[in-house]
């Protein structure tokens, strides 16, 4: 079992040179870590990178033995497959894990699902004394609290289209889609290695079979961290999908709804949503966007729409920041681990 009163500064990033590692170093140096030893570690593809922590030059290291020794903290922001072959050894380092992926699991010990409300929607006490934590994605997040908020106008069904974004892929997915984009304007032929695909200009609900990306694995993590969160907590299971969408940043989605008419009106909905967290956005203020949602840590949503074709059916749109909303969440968690 983790110690977490030992004197201990060290905080290990595995998987420094993502998108997602990139925000957190960027969290936790603004916040109550500032000034506490970042290392920051990756793939051997990345490792020599020069970046900065500390505002002083860093070069991100492979994972070596004696990676994890010491560190209070250990972030894995990395690909689940570099989570799976890394993980262990930081648990083996007596840190306490906090991972993005959910593949920071043991056949005895499942990671702890955590974002900031998920304690008060299960009537239960946070406890600091799991080993790893999962830190739950911002369409978990947004599925999750939608279930529990609903709840208690007569929620009988749920069903939420969420649309990924390149940046999902990292790096390399914002570079294809970039490219992509300018070549076909240009109608020159496309490159795709990431996804294996044409993602500029196009909806998808896979990608192409040599693809480095697979929509299919990604859907079904999305269904495994709404269901370790809302499983057996007594509110409807959403149905969940996930489709590829021509944009950098943001993760955009769609929800239906069927609430008990007599419970549920636009007031009753939008206060309901506002109770678990979603900013819900006057309709003077425009509609949410995955670039109304750049840098912000909450989740937005429009003002709810009834079906006019279906009496008691209630449609929602929203968007939220999927690289800075998990890794404020984390560094919240993390905040709480060391109170």
């Amino acid at each position: 079992m983790p110690s977490l009163d030992r004197d201990s500064q060290k905080i290990v990033i595995a998987g420094a040179s993502s998108l997602l590692g990139i925000e957190l170093k960027s969290l936790l140096e603004e916040s109550r870590f500032a000034g506490w030893d970042l290392s920051l570690v990756d793939e051997e593809i990345a490792a020599g990178t020069l970046t900065e922590a500390g505002g002083e030059p860093a070069v991100i290291q492979p994972v070596e033995e004696g990676s994890f020794d010491k560190a209070r903290l250990v972030f894995f922001t990395g690909s689940p497959e570099f989570v799976e072959r890394n993980f262990r050894s930081a648990l083996d380092a007596r840190a306490v894990v906090i991972d993005f992926t959910g593949k920071a699991r043991t056949k005895d010990s499942p990671p702890s699902p955590w974002f900031p409300k998920l304690n008060e929607f299960w009537g239960t006490q946070f406890t600091p004394k799991a080993p790893h934590f999962w830190a739950i994605s911002a369409p978990g997040i947004a599925a999750s609290s939608l279930a529990f908020g609903l709840k208690p106008l007569g929620l009988e069904r749920l069903s939420i289209t969420f649309f990924r974004p390149v940046s999902e892929a990292g790096r390399a997915g914002v570079e294809e889609l970039e490219s992509q984009t300018g070549q076909l304007l240009s109608f020159q032929n496309i490159g795709k290695p990431v996804f294996d695909a044409q993602v500029a200009f196009s909806l998808l609900e896979q990608y192409g079979p040599e693809s480095r990306q697979n929509l299919s694995a990604a859907r079904e993590s999305l269904r495994e961290e709404v269901d370790a969160c809302v499983a057996n907590q007594g509110p409807v299971m959403p149905s969940v999908q996930l489709l590829h969408a021509p944009i950098f940043y943001g993760m955009a989605f769609s929800a239906c709804v069927e609430l008990d008419p007599g419970l549920a009106d636009m007031e009753s909905v939008s206060k309901a949503c506002r109770e678990v967290g979603f900013s819900v956005m006057p309709e003077a203020d425009g509609s949410p966007s995955n670039v109304s949602v750049a840098g912000e840590t909450t989740i937005q949503i429009g003002i709810p729409k009834s079906d006019p074709g279906n009496y008691g059916t209630w449609w929602l749109w929203g968007a939220a920041d999927n690289i800075r909303l998990p890794a404020w969440n984390a560094v919240k968690l993390a905040e709480k681990l060391i109170e």
